[in-house]
């Protein structure tokens, strides 16, 4: 009797223990009938108190469900008896079941050892609510995502620009349809490639240092040159931004690009309109000199013209040189305004800023009023630049001239050259970096600026003079390229003081002076022909009697052809002729160059060589200016024309 009280009384504390467990708890034995239970499975599943006795069968507790709607509706006795014939296999089991009230119980029964089972009973309801609520939320963000994606796939499909975002490696993460396109990718394609794939090994090359840096955290500009599929020339202009978070590390790098090709072309079209504004104002000067040139040659002319008497060679030679040295100079000065006014493309390269600032003087010699003197001051010739010398000339004239505007009562305008070292203060000011420079500087004795007027001057647009005689654009074009030069322009300037514009370039020390090599200052030798037959083509009677006779002075056969057609059929049949001098300008279809090519092709033992007066013989090629002959510029020195065709004659059998 004691044992069964002291069993009853351990039965009941565990009873109490597991009434404080908040889970159901529910024992059933080998014959399926309860053998302990907890409060929670009452409170939780809402059974009828009776059931609550040890003994009951696990039958009734199904019935309760299946009559209640737990198990859905149909056949209630073939749902208990399909949950019996499972509960009897007494095997681990876990399922979650959703009451009609909503409430979602889960279910876990364990085997015990010697027949029946253990089952907790869970409600998970809340966890099961919350976990549909985050469920919902990342199916509605990611819709959210996709659709603010392909928002974005929208906007920058649509953006006049090339868009793409660039991970390290550097691989590709993303790409709107115009870089692709670009490219000659799709966008899906893109992804997920590395960098050199994508834009080719070549133009990656020459991209990577930029990309470098972007990735160390900077912010890059650049510019890049390619070519189109139909051989054209496109200019972009790209922007690098890397993505980095606050700590400083770079996830990846944002790309923007933007086809300059337009306003590159702009650019170059303003500058010749600004050269040619210059070329302009050149003209009176040159005027004056080529006067003076064409007197000097008819007056000597005249004097010879009148003799009656045989002269000796002294006095000859006396009438002769001034005649000589006059044709050099106007040759010299025609082929420097030529070479300015057409310009080139910028093509930066070290140049003695000596010889530019020469050149840029001799320009303006008689193009400046006889009250302002010019003076130049360039003795060191071994301070250079890396600068496109056509613009840097173009510059210098352009401050030349406005030095003379502000000089209209006369005065002296000065350009002179210098190195100086800008200290971090003074490169500072400038926006530039501390270090060895190359100074420019251009100073008159005018009328000097307001503080107010120096402060806008390199403005576009901006001008002081009448309406109708200045762009506004000359100083802003100037300041430009001395800033895509890698310097800067100082302005010194006050009313009655006159005005000085130093233009600051990065120095570059050329290792000898320009201009000097060893023995430069021997006479060449004239390398002389050995009667070798020559062709020449030139329809000019006049000209082709002086180059006849320069031809035959030098030791030459010559055979003259007055046209393409004539000098074809004397070429294809004469094996004895060994070169063809060929004007590139003649009357007919057929100019020079094309007659040369179609000798050529015909003819691989004859030398060939042109000659041209014309400005700008290249326009005439379908190759622009790819010559493959050597091209004579009229007129020609004995010595200029003896180098060539010894040149081209040496080459040939």
């Amino acid at each position: 009797m004691e044992d069964t009280q002291q069993l009853k009384t351990q039965l009941d504390l565990m009873q109490a223990a597991l009434d404080h467990i908040n889970q159901g708890f529910s024992a059933f034995d080998a014959d399926l009938k309860l053998v302990a239970w907890n409060r929670g499975l009452w409170e939780m599943l809402d059974f009828p108190h009776e059931l609550a006795r040890r003994g009951t069968h696990l039958e009734a507790f199904l019935r309760v469900n299946a009559e209640r709607g737990e198990y859905g509706p149909g056949d209630i006795e073939g749902k208990i008896r399909r949950r019996l014939e499972r509960a009897k296999l007494f095997e681990p089991h876990y399922f979650e079941r959703i009451r009609p009230n909503g409430q979602v119980i889960a279910v876990s029964g364990t085997p015990l050892p010697q027949g029946g089972f253990v089952t907790t009973y869970s409600d998970v309801t809340a966890d099961r609510r919350l976990q549909e609520k985050l469920e919902r939320t990342v199916a509605e963000r990611t819709r959210a995502l996709r659709q603010s994606e392909d928002w974005l796939r929208l906007v920058t499909d649509n953006i006049p620009a090339l868009i793409a975002y660039m991970a390290p490696g550097p691989v590709f993460r993303f790409a709107n349809r115009r870089y692709a396109d670009w490219f000659g990718h799709s966008v899906a394609s893109v992804a997920g490639r590395s960098a050199p794939e994508v834009v080719g090994e070549e133009l990656f090359k020459e991209l990577e240092p930029h990309i470098e840096r972007a990735f160390q955290g900077n912010a890059v500009s650049y510019e890049y040159q390619r070519q189109r599929p139909d051989g054209s020339s496109a200019y972009m202009r790209s922007t690098l931004i890397p993505d980095m978070t606050a700590d400083g590390r770079t996830l990846g790098i944002f790309v923007l690009s933007l086809d300059a090709t337009d306003q590159k072309q702009a650019e170059a079209a303003l500058v010749q309109s600004q050269r040619m504004d210059a070329v302009g104002k050149l003209t009176g000067g040159l005027a004056h000199d080529f006067n003076n040139l064409l007197a000097i040659l008819m007056g000597n002319l005249l004097s010879l013209s009148r003799l009656e008497t045989p002269i000796d060679r002294q006095a000859l030679d006396g009438k002769l040189q001034p005649m000589m040295e006059a044709t050099k100079r106007g040759s010299d000065l025609i082929q420097r305004l030529l070479a300015f006014s057409r310009g080139k493309a910028i093509d930066p390269k070290i140049v003695p800023l000596a010889q530019v600032i020469g050149n840029a003087t001799r320009l303006l010699e008689g193009s400046l009023p006889s009250v302002i003197s010019l003076e130049a001051d360039a003795a060191d010739d071994r301070v250079g630049a890396r600068i496109d010398p056509t613009q840097m000339e173009t510059a210098l004239i352009n401050l030349a001239f406005n030095a003379r505007d502000a000089m209209p009562d006369g005065g002296l305008l000065r350009l002179s050259l210098s190195e100086t070292d800008l200290t971090k203060e003074q490169a500072g000011d400038l926006g530039v970096p501390p270090g060895p420079y190359a100074r420019i500087s251009v100073s008159d004795t005018g009328g000097g600026m307001e503080e107010e007027i120096r402060l806008k001057i390199f403005e576009p647009f901006f001008t002081t003079k009448n309406f109708g005689t200045g762009s506004g654009l000359g100083l802003s074009m100037v300041y430009g390229f001395i800033r895509q030069s890698g310097g800067a322009i100082q302005v010194d300037s006050a009313p009655g003081a006159g005005t000085c514009l130093s233009l600051f370039l990065p120095l570059e020390r050329l290792e000898r002076a320009w201009g000097k090599t060893e023995g430069a200052d021997k006479a060449p030798d004239v390398k002389r022909g050995q009667g070798e037959l020559l062709l020449l083509v030139e329809d000019d009677p006049d000209v082709a009697d002086t180059v006849t006779d320069q031809l035959q002075t030098l030791g030459y056969t010559v055979l003259r052809a007055e046209s393409a057609e004539d000098a074809k059929t004397l070429a294809l049949e004469l094996p004895e002729l060994r070169g063809v001098l060929s004007d590139i300008v003649m009357p007919g279809q057929q100019n020079g160059l094309v007659l040369a090519r179609d000798i050529r092709r015909h003819r691989q033992d004859l030398a060939i060589a042109l000659m041209s007066g014309y400005a700008d013989w290249s326009g005439l090629s379908d190759q622009g200016n790819r010559c493959e002959f050597p091209v004579l510029a009229k007129p020609f020195a004995d010595g200029e024309l003896a180098e060539t065709l010894h040149r081209i004659l040496s080459l040939k059998p």
